[in-house]
C-alpha cells in the first residue's frame, strides 16, 4: 500500500512501543524465544542454527526450489496445514439421541411399549430415527458447503520457484521454499528471513503478547504471525503440524456467538417450550383427576409435547442460513461466520472506504507540479525507481506506466528498496545509474516528502497551493524527492492521480438509500479529494475531518457523535478514528457495517457488527472480518445486503409458522381433553403430523421473498401478536369441524380423530402461505420446491386419512370436504391477517382503503434494475442511469395515482 491509497495507517500501539529497552532489544521480545512442545532448542534447532548450515540441510538456497522439486517434498511431507480431526459418522449420527428433545421421544417410545401399544411404539420410534437422519444429513451437507465456501478464502503465499516469483495456495509451501512476506500478511510457514531490512511481526496470535516484535535477517519468524511493517524475504523451514503453532493451538479458536438474530429464535423456542410444558401439564393433572389410565395419559403427553416443541427449528436455521450462505457465494461474498449473515439484514449505517469500492482503483496520472524547472517526465522517472512493479500496488503500477520511455528504467539498478510502511508513509529506492553513480529516490505522502526536504522552506508555498489545487479537482498528490548523498533531499515535484468514481456507484447509493441504509464514505484522503468524489457519487458534501473528531481513546461526546451521525463521510482517517466512529453509532443504537482492507483495518472489522474485507484485501484483514468480497465495488455490499435480508425474510416466516402451528395444536388438544374429556386425536396421529409437517418445513430455506426496504429487526410483538391471532383462529376453526363431525355428520369417535387429523395437517400447512407475505397470500409466488413439499406431504397424509394407515378410514367425501373447509378458512384468515398487521403494525398497509403512493422510492428502484440491465457492469456512462430514471417517470405519470 502506497502513501495515497485509501486509509492512512498508523502502527498499533504508541510510537513508544518500539523503543528498545536498556538492553537493547524491543519490550516485545521477553517472549521472542518460542519453544515448542517437543524437541528443545539445541544446535540443531532449524530456527536457531546459522543460515548456511540450514540451506544445506534443506538443500535450498535463496532462489529457492524448482516446481518440481516443490511437487516432490509436497508428496513426502503432506500440505502445510493442521490435521483436521474428522468425527467418526456414526459416533455423530448418535449425538442426535441425546438432549431434551429426543429424551421425551424416547420416553414416549418406552412407555408405549411398557402398555404394550406397539403400533405407537414403531411409529414413535421411526419418527425418533427420522428426526435424527433429517437432521444429520441436513447440518452434514451445511458444513460441506460451508467448507467449500471457505475453502476460497484460502490464503495465497508468494514463492520463489524456478526462479520465477508465483503465488499457490499456501497450503503447497514445503520446507526450502523462499518466500515473500509483506505488509498484512500471515506468515504461512515457519521462515528464517533472508537478507532485508528488519520486520516487525504481532506474535499475539501465538504469544498473547499485543506488542509488536522486530525480526532481523537470520532470525525466525512463525506460522501465524502477521507482518506489521516492512518486507523481505524468507527460507521456509517448517511447515503444517511441524510448525510452532502446529504444534501448540489453532490460530482462530472462534468463540461460539450467538447473533440477536439467534436469541430472538431462542426466545421463540423457549416460549413454545413453556407454553406447551404448561399446557400439558394441566391436562396431566386433570387426566389423574378424572383417573384416566396413567400410562396412557402419560404417553399422549409427552407425544403432545414432542409435537408441539419446535424439534426442526434448529435444522431449518442451519439450513437457511448455510443455502443462504451459499447464495451470498453466487454475489461474490463469501461468509466466514453465519451468524454474519444476520446482523447484516439489520445494518443501517455502512461506512464504505473510496478507493477500489466507490472509485475504480484506476489511478490516472496527470500534469505533474515540478519545482526549479525540473521536466515532468523526469519526476515521474524518479517516482518510477522508486516503485516496484512485482508488488501489484495500484500507485505503483500507475506511476510505471506514467514513464513515456519504459526501456529507459532498465538502464538502472535498484540496489535496495524500502517498501511503504502506515508510520514513514512513503517508499525509497537506493539506485545506481547507468553512468555507475548512486543516488536515492523516494516517493510518498506531499507532506512527509515535504518535511524530509532540504530545499522545503523555499518550494513548501508552492507546493501546498499545487496539493491543494489538486484536491479541489479531484486529484490525490504523490510528493517525489532525489537525493545524491544520503539525507540531503531535495524536492523534486508533486504527481497528481485520479481514481474516478465507479460509473455505477451513484446509482447503487441511490437504491441503498431506498433500502434505508445510510452509506458514509471513509477515506484517509484529504477532505477536498473525500469532498469532490462524494459530490460526484450523489452522496452529499457533509464530510468531517477525521482530525476535528478529539481524542479517539475517549468516550465520543454527544456533539461528536452527532456529527459523526450527520456526516456524509470522514476525510483523514486513520484505523484508530475508525473504529471511534463505529463506536459511537452502535451506541447511538445502529447497526454499522464497515469495509476494509489493511492489516490496521482488523480491529474496526472485529468491532463492526459486520465487518466487511473487501476484495484485494490483506490476510489480516479477511481474518478479522465476517465476509470477505471476491470482487470490486459497492453493488457487492448492497447484493449481499439484500439477500441476508430475504433471509431474515424466510426465518421470520417460519417463527410466526412455527408458534401458531403450536398454539393451533396444544389449545385444541388442551380445550377438547378439559371440557369434553376425549381425546380429539390419537398419539399416533400427533407424531404423523410432526413427522410430515417437519420434515416437508425445511424447503422454506429455498423460498421466494421480497427484501424489505427497511433493515430487519425483530419486532416481537407483531411476531407474537400476528401468530397468536393465526393459531387462536386455526382453533376456532378446529372446533367448529369436531362440532361439524359430531352434530352433523354424526360421526363416531374414532372417525372423528381422522377428520381432525386430516384438518391439522393440511390447515396446518397451508398457515405456512399465510406467514410468508405481509400482505394478501398471492402477493409473492412460492417457490416451486416449496409448494411441492407442501402438496406431496399432504397428498401422503390425504392417503392415509382416506385408507386408514394407523387409523380409521375417512373415505374420499369426508377428505374432500376437509380440503374444502381448511382452504375457505386460509382464505377467511388471510384476511384477518391482513387486519393484525394493520393493528399490532401501524405502518401496514390499511386493510381494504387506498392511499397515495409516494413514487419516488418505486421511480428510484426500478430506474436502477433498468440501468443494471442497461450497463451490465461498469461500460455505460453516468448519464445512463439519468436516462433510466426519466424513462420509469414516464411510465409512472401514465398510471393511476393509488393502489
Amino acid at each position: 500500500m502506497n502513501p495515497t491509497t485509501e486509509e492512512p495507517q498508523t502502527k498499533n500501539g504508541s510510537k513508544d512501543d518500539a523503543k528498545p529497552n536498556p538492553n537493547g532489544k524491543p519490550k516485545a521480545d521477553a517472549k521472542e524465544d518460542l519453544k515448542p512442545e517437543a524437541n528443545p532448542t539445541s544446535k540443531d534447532d532449524l530456527k536457531s542454527i546459522p543460515m548456511a548450515d540450514l540451506q544445506a540441510r534443506l538443500q535450498s538456497s535463496s532462489k529457492g526450489l524448482t516446481q518440481a522439486e516443490a511437487a516432490k517434498r509436497l508428496t513426502t511431507d503432506g500440505p502445510n496445514a493442521l490435521k483436521v480431526e474428522k468425527t467418526n459418522a456414526f459416533l455423530k449420527f448418535l449425538t442426535y439421541f441425546w438432549g431434551p428433545i429426543p429424551w421425551m421421544i424416547e420416553a414416549a417410545v418406552i412407555l408405549s411399549g411398557v402398555v404394550r401399544h406397539w403400533l405407537d411404539f414403531f411409529i414413535i420410534l421411526a419418527l425418533l430415527f427420522s428426526n435424527a437422519l433429517v437432521a444429520f444429513w441436513e447440518e452434514h451437507q451445511a458444513g460441506n458447503e460451508i467448507a467449500a465456501l471457505k475453502a476460497k478464502l484460502a490464503n495465497d503465499a508468494t514463492v520463489l520457484r524456478d526462479g520465477k516469483w508465483a503465488t499457490p495456495k499456501a497450503n503447497e509451501l514445503v520446507a526450502g521454499d523462499v518466500i515473500r512476506l509483506r505488509l498484512g500478511d500471515i506468515v504461512p510457514a515457519d521462515a528464517r528471513l533472508l537478507d532485508g531490512d528488519p520486520v516487525e511481526v504481532d506474535q499475539s496470535a501465538l504469544t498473547g503478547e499485543s506488542l509488536p516484535v522486530t525480526r532481523k535477517s537470520g532470525e525466525a519468524v512463525f506460522s501465524g504471525s502477521i507482518v506489521r511493517q516492512g518486507e523481505i524475504d524468507a527460507m521456509v523451514y517448517a511447515t503444517g503440524t511441524r510448525t510452532y503453532f502446529g504444534k501448540t493451538a489453532e490460530l482462530v479458536q472462534q468463540a461460539h456467538t450467538i447473533s440477536h438474530f439467534q436469541r430472538a429464535v431462542l426466545k421463540i423456542g423457549d416460549y413454545l417450550i413453556v407454553l406447551a410444558v404448561a399446557l400439558v401439564a394441566i391436562i396431566l393433572a386433570v387426566s389423574l383427576l378424572r383417573h384416566n389410565p396413567v400410562l396412557d395419559t402419560l404417553e399422549f403427553c409427552l407425544v403432545l409435547l414432542v409435537a408441539s416443541i419446535p424439534v426442526a427449528m434448529p435444522t431449518v436455521l442451519s439450513v437457511t442460513m448455510a443455502v443462504g450462505a451459499r447464495l451470498l457465494a453466487k454475489s461474490q461474498a463469501i461468509v466466514t461466520r453465519l451468524s454474519a449473515i444476520e446482523e447484516l439484514a439489520g445494518v443501517d449505517v455502512l461506512c464504505s472506504d473510496k478507493t477500489g469500492t466507490l472509485t475504480q482503483n484506476k489511478l490516472t496520472l496527470g500534469d505533474p507540479f515540478t519545482v526549479n524547472n525540473i521536466p515532468a517526465d523526469q519526476v515521474i522517472e524518479w517516482a518510477a525507481l522508486a516503485s516496484r512493479a512485482e508488488d501489484k500496488d495500484t500507485i505503483d503500477l500507475a506511476v510505471i506506466g506514467g514513464v513515456k520511455d519504459a526501456n529507459a528504467l532498465k538502464s538502472f539498478q535498484i540496489l535496495h528498496f524500502t517498501p511503504f510502511d502506515p508510520v514513514h508513509k512513503r517508499t525509497e529506492a537506493t539506485v545506481k545509474g547507468g553512468d555507475g553513480k548512486q543516488f536515492f529516490v523516494s516517493k510518498g505522502a506531499p507532506q512527509v516528502i515535504l518535511a524530509m526536504s532540504k530545499n522545503a522552506d523555499a518550494v513548501k508555498p508552492g507546493v501546498e497551493k499545487a496539493v491543494n489545487e489538486f484536491a479541489g479537482r479531484g486529484f490525490r498528490s504523490l510528493g517525489v524527492c532525489r537525493a545524491d548523498e544520503e539525507g540531503n533531499w531535495q524536492f523534486a515535484g508533486v504527481i497528481p492521480m485520479f481514481d474516478p468514481p465507479r460509473e455505477q456507484a451513484k446509482a447503487t447509493i441511490a437504491s441503498a438509500r431506498q433500502m434505508g441504509l445510510s452509506i458514509k464514505m471513509v477515506t484517509g484522503d484529504q477532505a477536498a479529494i473525500a469532498r469532490e468524489t462524494s459530490k460526484q457519487l450523489g452522496l452529499g458534501t457533509n464530510i468531517v475531518d477525521a482530525n476535528a473528531l478529539g481524542d479517539t481513546k475517549q468516550q465520543p461526546s454527544s456533539q461528536t457523535t452527532e456529527a459523526i451521525e450527520k456526516a456524509d463521510g470522514f476525510a483523514e482517517v486513520f484505523p484508530a478514528h475508525k473504529y471511534f466512529i463505529i463506536e459511537a453509532l452502535q451506541k447511538s443504537g445502529h447497526i454499522v457495517g464497515m469495509t476494509g482492507d489493511g492489516v490496521n483495518d482488523a480491529p474496526a472489522l472485529k468491532k463492526a457488527d459486520c465487518g466487511i474485507a473487501v476484495s484485494g484485501a490483506t490476510d489480516a484483514a479477511r481474518a478479522a472480518a465476517s465476509i470477505v468480497l471476491l470482487a470490486p465495488g459497492l453493488s457487492v455490499i448492497i447484493d449481499a445486503i439484500k439477500e441476508s435480508r430475504k433471509i431474515f425474510q424466510r426465518m421470520n416466516s417460519y417463527s410466526m409458522y412455527r408458534i401458531a402451528e403450536t398454539l393451533r395444536v396444544v389449545l385444541f388438544m388442551t380445550v377438547a381433553i378439559l371440557w369434553f374429556n376425549f381425546y380429539p386425536v390419537t398419539a399416533v396421529m400427533i407424531v404423523m403430523i410432526a413427522l410430515l409437517n417437519d420434515g416437508a418445513i425445511l424447503s422454506i430455506a429455498y423460498d421466494n421473498v421480497r427484501y424489505s426496504n427497511n433493515p430487519e429487526a425483530w419486532n416481537m410483538r407483531r411476531v407474537l401478536g400476528v401468530s397468536t391471532v393465526l393459531g387462536v383462529i386455526g382453533v376456532v376453526s378446529a372446533f367448529l369441524l369436531f362440532w361439524l363431525g359430531e352434530r352433523v355428520f354424526h360421526m363416531d369417535r374414532a372417525h372423528t380423530q381422522t377428520l381432525m387429523y386430516l384438518k391439522l395437517s393440511v390447515a396446518g400447512h397451508l398457515t405456512i402461505f399465510l406467514t410468508r407475505t405481509r400482505g394478501p397470500f398471492w402477493t409473492i409466488k412460492p417457490a416451486k420446491v416449496l409448494w411441492m413439499a407442501v402438496l406431496g406431504t399432504q397428498i401422503v397424509a390425504t392417503l392415509i386419512a382416506v385408507y386408514g394407515l394407523f387409523m380409521t378410514p375417512l373415505g374420499w367425501k369426508y377428505a374432500g370436504f376437509v380440503w374444502v373447509y381448511a382452504i375457505v378458512w386460509a382464505l377467511f384468515t388471510d384476511r384477518i391477517k391482513l387486519l393484525a398487521y394493520r393493528i399490532l403494525d401501524p405502518s401496514a398497509l390499511p386493510l381494504l382503503a387506498k392511499k397515495q403512493v409516494d413514487l419516488g422510492p418505486e421511480i428510484s428502484k426500478e430506474a436502477y434494475e433498468l440501468f443494471q440491465q442497461r450497463a451490465r457492469g461498469e461500460s455505460q456512462q453516468d448519464q445512463d442511469w439519468l436516462e433510466a430514471e426519466h424513462m420509469i417517470q414516464l411510465e409512472h405519470s401514465e398510471r393511476p395515482k393509488t393502489s
